[in-house]
């Protein structure tokens, strides 16, 4: 997380762009937003120089391989780290940035891991289960766009689904915190 953010802030025209779609640096900052750069072996470098192996980059989804070659699954693209109820990091979702391709997808999530199942996933969760008990309703929107503006515009008893259906999961935990959803 700390690698795409730091990116974030050497890449003017990423930073550019979310100021532009509405997002104060506060929000960047609070959610952690980041940037992969548009190149093949970016973050896979920078994680072999802090020993890890490329079996665990490949285990967390922070990498692929095809026809024997290691490649970082996220390039180009702005990213949003994806935590558990309990604040830890166990993927992302990336937004395309810079040209569109048609071949690709305008957001591209983690693969499933033993850390991550989107399904069971809510973008927010950890920073809005407070406001949810306290207030004892959430509001569910649809993407992470929607959850940056609606936790910067004051309902931060908000959280979004990541690129995926509503599912049973996703309902028990918010029914831990209140049964009124919105």
């Amino acid at each position: 997380t700390n690698f795409f953010v730091d990116n974030l802030h050497d890449n003017k025209d990423a930073l550019k762009y979310l100021k532009d779609r509405g997002l104060e640096e506060k929000t960047i900052k609070e959610f952690r937003l980041g940037y992969a750069r548009d190149e093949w072996r970016n973050l896979h470098d920078f994680l072999l120089k802090k020993e890890w192996s490329e079996k665990d980059m490949e285990r967390v989804g922070l990498v692929k391989r095809s026809e024997g070659k290691v490649y970082d699954h996220f390039r180009g693209r702005i990213m949003f780290p994806l935590s558990d109820s309990a604040g830890r990091i166990v993927g992302f979702s990336g937004r395309i940035f810079g040209k569109e391709a048609e071949n690709v997808g305008k957001y591209v999530n983690s693969p499933e891991t033993e850390f991550f199942n989107k399904s069971k996933i809510l973008y927010g969760y950890n920073l809005a289960k407070l406001d949810i008990r306290r207030k004892d309703f959430t509001v569910l929107v649809e993407g992470q766009m929607d959850l940056l503006m609606s936790h910067q515009a004051g309902v931060t008893n908000s959280v979004a689904l990541s690129g995926t259906a509503l599912t049973r999961d996703h309902l028990e935990l918010l029914r831990r915190l209140s049964n009124r959803l919105i």
